[in-house]
């Protein structure tokens, strides 16, 4: 995976500006780094690059990568690059290095923007064409790899990550408080419905598009994926049950495709275990499992995860839930990520990847996507209700099985009665809860309704997509990829991947859930490969921890920094803040929007003393 930067337009970024932007982006590719300039006319065009090696690791695959009149600039990794190599040889292309980069030039250079179609991976990728003068700006389907612009005067500065870009065009970028408002009374679901990020003027490049900047700097982004979301019946569950794993341990095997060894992200859940299982058990790949281990009875998993380790028979790190400088390292944190950190979660993940780094690794593999593709949320059992309602003998079973099973577990007061749904189908409460509370502590009211995109008439098949889209995965997305790089590392998900997306859209509602059981379909596929004591546990645990774990609020030096005078007192009730960290107990409502309160007044301090 690599970091990439660069410019099209009239007036192109100077030498120091140039240079200073690469030493930002050096995490996101130690091993080497390149810049290409050009000029056509009036066009001036400038491609920076910064490579981390995990496929052919000689300086023969460095980038920038030329090939005739184009030349590439990616950070990704194209799974399918050998079965599309082989389709360019009969088309009589030639190949110098064994990595997926040449490959993509060449399909560039054959199909152009319907290369996009062909590939399976993570992208985000310049190609210019000194001939033409246009530029191809591209990002995956799911957006794992991150992409940002700024577009003034027809200039385009673009970059993998906000510090790059602004450094590239020395421009102070000025805070966008209408989204820092929307983080703090509505939290992370939502950040991507509006295509506004923390900076304005500053855009991300949506998953699944492309732009293709002509020599008058003219460009919009155009969609090259229109995905099916038709359910399938001619197929039996057992069929699917075939057919998922059949699709899961392909999109497992490709994802291992790599010259540096592979770690994996783990917990007690049947997502990671999937993973894992496949490629030890499947694939026969030497595994390496982490997992945070968290005193938190509530989020605690350890049991299982052992049981899991014992049965695989793989080698398996636990990594220690650490409060050490807590407010250093989550200051740190938020100045890498350009943003706010957007829950406590992944401030674990962040540590995580520092243990994964620290043993060695340049490439983990988390399951990411699973949750959204297979309902892995308590929201989805309630909404899977409503849709076999009609049905009456399949709704009195599941009925019967939510009961016994899966509402003893639930904590969350929105999720424990079905019928909220039955009577409003739009009810949606449970997505923005507390939001109320979260507005109350503000100096000025600000709200913002909860508001879903209709892709299907399904209510349960429509939450689970616009999770995918514009809520959860997004989300994890962005950390996913800021987390792994700050220790100059990659994350892959197999679980988006376009086959496994495509049948797992296509999956009849009846199948979804079994007997209480969520991801039905995908724990059957996975039996006889996962151990039984992961795929027969129902309750979701989730990757979390109270902030009271990580920071002491009775501490003196806390206190005065909490309280301290500070911009954030423009948007929050410092009476609020002084009421909220008296009490002896944090509720999770609490405990949430502390953590909001101090990455927004940590974002906010870093800008004001922005050091690059």
């Amino acid at each position: 995976m690599c970091g990439l930067a660069g410019y099209i337009g009239k007036s192109p970024p100077n030498k120091k500006d140039l240079s200073l932007t690469s030493k930002i982006l050096k995490h996101r590719g130690p091993d080497n780094s390149g810049t290409y300039e050009h000029s056509l006319k009036e066009q001036n065009v400038t491609l920076l690059h910064r490579r981390l090696s995990i496929i052919d690791l000689k300086t023969r695959a460095d980038q920038p990568y030329f090939f005739k009149e184009t030349v590439l600039i990616f950070n990704e990794e194209i799974y399918n690059y050998l079965e599309i190599r082989e389709i360019l040889k009969d088309l009589g292309h030639t190949f110098k290095t064994s990595s997926d980069t040449e490959v993509l030039i060449h399909a560039l250079y054959e199909w152009e923007e319907k290369a996009l179609e062909k590939l399976e991976g993570m992208w985000a990728f310049a190609w210019y064409n000194e001939v033409s003068g246009n530029l191809l700006l591209s990002r995956d389907r799911f957006g794992e790899k991150p992409l940002y612009f700024w577009n003034k005067n027809n200039g385009w500065y673009f970059s993998s990550e906000i510090k790059g870009l602004s450094t590239l065009a020395n421009k102070s970028l000025t805070i966008n408080e209408n989204h820092l408002l929307r983080n703090l009374v509505n939290g992370y679901k939502s950040l991507y419905k509006t295509r506004e990020t923390f900076f304005h003027d500053v855009k991300e490049l949506p998953a699944g598009t492309f732009i293709k900047i002509d020599p008058n700097g003219i460009g919009s982004p155009k969609k090259y994926w229109q995905p099916n979301f038709q359910e399938n019946n001619k197929f039996s569950y057992e069929d699917l049950v075939s057919i998922v794993k059949e699709k899961l341990i392909k999109a497992v095997k490709i994802r291992m495709r790599s010259d540096v060894p592979v770690a994996f992200c783990m917990s007690g859940g049947v997502d990671s275990n999937c993973l894992i299982s496949i490629a030890s058990k499947i694939l026969d790949c030497d595994v390496h499992g982490f997992t945070i281990v968290n005193t938190d009875s509530r989020y605690e998993e350890q049991s299982i995860v052992n049981q899991s380790v014992k049965e695989l028979d793989i080698k398996h790190t636990s990594v220690e839930l650490s409060q050490f400088k807590f407010l250093d390292n989550l200051s740190s944190l938020i100045n890498h990520h350009d943003a706010p950190v957007y829950t406590i979660s992944y401030y674990i993940h962040w540590q995580l990847m520092r243990a994964i780094s620290n043993n060695g690794y340049k490439v983990t593999i988390s399951g990411t996507g699973a949750d959204e593709l297979f309902t892995g949320y308590y929201d989805h059992h309630n909404l899977y209700l409503y849709e076999i309602s009609k049905n009456e003998k399949l709704f009195k079973k599941s009925l019967e099985a939510w009961d016994k099973y899966v509402k003893p577990i639930v904590r969350n007061p929105f999720l424990k009665d079905p019928k909220l749904y039955f009577n409003n189908s739009s009810f949606r409460d449970h997505n923005f809860m507390s939001s109320d509370f979260y507005e109350s502590c503000l100096i000025s009211k600000w709200r913002e309704e909860f508001s879903e995109d209709k892709y299907v008439d399904n209510i349960l098949r429509n939450r689970m997509l616009n999770e995918i889209f514009t809520e959860t995965v997004p989300v994890i997305l962005h950390e996913d990829d800021l987390n792994a790089m700050c220790f100059s590392m990659e994350n892959r998900s197999p679980f988006l991947d376009r086959d496994l997306f495509d049948l797992a859209s296509s999956i009849p509602t009846e199948y979804l859930i079994r007997d209480g059981r969520a991801k039905a379909i995908l724990r059957d596929a996975m039996r006889g490969i996962v151990p039984n004591i992961v795929l027969d546990e129902r309750k979701k645990v989730g990757f979390n921890a109270p902030i009271k774990d990580l920071l002491d609020f009775k501490n003196s030096n806390t206190i005065s920094y909490i309280l301290d005078d500070s911009e954030i007192f423009d948007l929050v009730s410092k009476k609020s803040i002084e009421k909220l960290i008296k009490q002896e107990y944090f509720n999770n409502s609490t405990s949430k929007f502390l953590f909001n309160f101090l990455n927004t007044k940590m974002f906010l301090e870093n800008q004001k003393n922005r050091i690059l």
